[in-house]
């Protein structure tokens, strides 16, 4: 994860730009008034220095007071211009900014929701987060704060120069004459400010990860005691990320008073040498002021531009990382041709088949078996059998490396996965709830699901017992995770859930395996209703409900071991007996 999140790439890379310039076409009227805008601050802004030297020149030294107040009335309307045009210029370029940080977001998003659980079994949460905030806000800042205004920089830094040597060549000169060392400072500053950034990236990737990982298992943190160890973990982390800012605000330290420094410098020597041309008569008086302002103005786009530097810095880096996210192809194949408009029946077919989660440690080793429409088969084995795996590769989260899997007769691979996921309920045993509602929780933003129908499904699954006693009956607020709810209850909503949407297939994964006897009474009720008239694969907890299925598969170590019904499983007297045997005398004990 380190490795990921350094800052490795160049300072400024030509493919990166590009790729980030694509984004900007949408808004690229907002470009160009945010582009003529900053020129024009900046040619305003080298319009004072010039009026200081006439008025000085050509009315103070006569003593024109009408002539002055023009000037002065004239200033003050630059100032104006100046004011107003930087406000706009400020507001649509971070207005630009906004909608172009929408537009990643939302770019970042939705490709993370295509991508298959591999990829999020391999990626920390707190990464991803990483590149949805911090990462696009970088790319905010270069374009609100870096592109546009460096050419408001450079304008203003060209204007600069040609003042000071229309002004006065020999002074030019003797301002000119700190650039080296102004160079110099700022090539130092670049490189150790990089490597600190660098550190800083790093590190907040690795805090966004700790925290989210210590938040979401806040409740093992706290039963096992770990809130001293963990928080050690976490002051460590803290820490390195606390010094690697450090270390670039030592380094800016650094900076801004050297290059105030050398500033300093630059404005002495225009003094002296402009000091000695005035009293030999090569100079005027407002000349020598107009040129010290604009020598003080000098060092000021030179400094923006070191900072611009870094914004772009951060930028690259941060497009690096988004793009290559971007560029992570999901692992589940969907190319060609693909069964958009096929309403599906039900039928499943395995075919020999294997696979591995990592390279060649298959989970699951040639497995075949067939399951009519409308018909149900029960799972049963050990912890990691391969049970759960069966159940992945069907909804598709990932894609087998051999044999075949048929819906229908059509090759899995050639469904779309959208038709195939809408006409597929799956019902964990560790059941997710979203912040909202029982009833957000049940549509999930179908909207054409109705309200009459969501509470036809509660009633169907039972859920209704707990839900009218709730405040706000299936319109009470879900906590985060589903927090106030029980087990139990999160159960009979995930029913509700499958029900509702009427699928033709129906998948259960261990669903009673950790409710009370009086709710799984229920959800056994539920699951009659659930089954009927769907093909239905269940992977099962407690043997004794599962009697009432078509057909038994029992697993063991990624292989299909025995096939049949309850009664001809036990009769076998092999694997499936021996199960059900510890599970019958493990019941005898407790109710004993």
């Amino acid at each position: 994860m380190i490795q990921d999140d350094e800052i490795t790439g160049k300072g400024y890379d030509q493919r990166l730009m590009a790729r980030l310039l694509s984004y900007t076409r949408p808004y690229i009227g907002l470009i160009i008034v945010g582009l003529i805008l900053t020129l024009s601050a900046s040619f305003l802004q080298l319009a004072g220095p010039y009026l200081t030297k006439l008025a000085i020149d050509e009315y103070i030294a006569v003593n024109d007071i009408p002539g002055l107040y023009k000037i002065l009335a004239l200033y003050m309307g630059v100032l104006v211009l100046v004011f107003v045009t930087q406000f706009f210029q400020i507001y649509s370029m971070q207005y630009f900014g906004q909608k172009l940080m929408y537009d990643i977001r939302a770019k970042i998003f939705s490709h993370l929701q295509k991508q298959s659980l591999r990829f999020f079994d391999k990626n920390p949460v707190g990464r991803l987060m990483t590149r949805v905030t911090s990462d696009v806000e970088s790319l905010n800042q270069m374009f609100t704060q870096g592109i546009v205004t460096i050419f408001g920089d450079i304008f203003l830094l060209t204007g600069i120069i040609i003042a000071l040597l229309y002004l006065d060549f020999r002074l030019a000169l003797w301002t000119f004459s700190v650039i080296p060392a102004l160079f110099i400072i700022t090539f130092i500053f670049r490189s150790k400010v990089r490597e600190a950034f660098r550190n800083i990236r790093k590190w907040i990737a690795m805090i966004n990860s700790y925290v989210q990982e210590n938040i979401t298992g806040m409740r093992i943190v706290q039963v096992f005691n770990r809130q001293k160890k963990n928080f050690e973990h976490f002051s460590e982390i803290n820490a390195r990320h606390t010094d690697a800012h450090v270390k670039t605000v030592f380094f800016y330290a650094l900076f801004y008073p050297a290059v105030e420094l050398v500033s300093a410098i630059a404005i002495a020597l225009v003094i002296w040498r402009g000091g000695i041309y005035k009293i030999e008569g090569l100079t005027t008086f407002g000349a020598l002021v107009a040129f010290i302002q604009y020598a003080q103005m000098f060092f000021r786009p030179i400094s923006d531009l070191s900072e611009k530097y870094n914004i772009m810095q951060q930028a690259m880096a941060s497009s690096e990382r988004i793009f290559k996210l971007l560029d992570t192809k999901p692992d589940v194949d969907t190319s060609g041709p693909m069964e958009s408009e096929k309403e599906l029946k039900g039928e499943i077919i395995f075919s020999d088949v294997s696979f591995a989660y990592e390279k060649d440690n298959y989970v699951l080793k040639n497995i075949t078996f067939e399951l009519p429409q409308g018909a149900s088969i029960a799972l049963v084995g050990h912890t990691g059998a391969g049970k759960t795996s069966i159940i992945n590769i069907l909804a598709r989260h990932y894609d087998i490396q051999s044999g075949a899997i048929f819906i229908d007769g059509t090759p899995l691979k050639k469904w779309d996965l959208s038709v195939l996921r809408r006409q597929m309920a799956v019902v964990l045993q560790d059941v997710f709830l979203f912040s909202g509602t029982i009833y957000d929780n049940i549509r999930l933003g179908d909207g054409s699901i109705t309200e009459d129908q969501v509470n036809w499904a509660i009633r169907q699954v039972n859920a209704d017992h707990f839900i009218k006693r709730l405040s706000q009956g299936i319109h009470t607020p879900v906590m985060e995770r589903g927090a106030t709810l029980s087990v139990g209850q999160r159960q009979l909503i995930a029913f509700a859930r499958a029900l509702v949407r009427d699928p033709k297939i129906l998948i259960l994964d261990e669903a009673t395996s950790s409710v009370d006897t009086e709710t799984e009474f229920l959800i056994q009720d539920a699951l009659k209703v659930l089954m009927r008239n769907r093909t239905s694969l269940i992977i099962a907890h407690r043997l004794s409900t599962i009697k009432h299925v078509d057909k038994i598969i029992v697993m063991h170590k990624g292989k299909i071991r025995e096939t049949g019904s309850h009664a001809e499983l036990i009769e076998q007297q092999e694997l499936y007996y021996q199960l059900y045997q510890l599970q019958y005398k493990d019941q005898e004990i407790f109710s004993s």
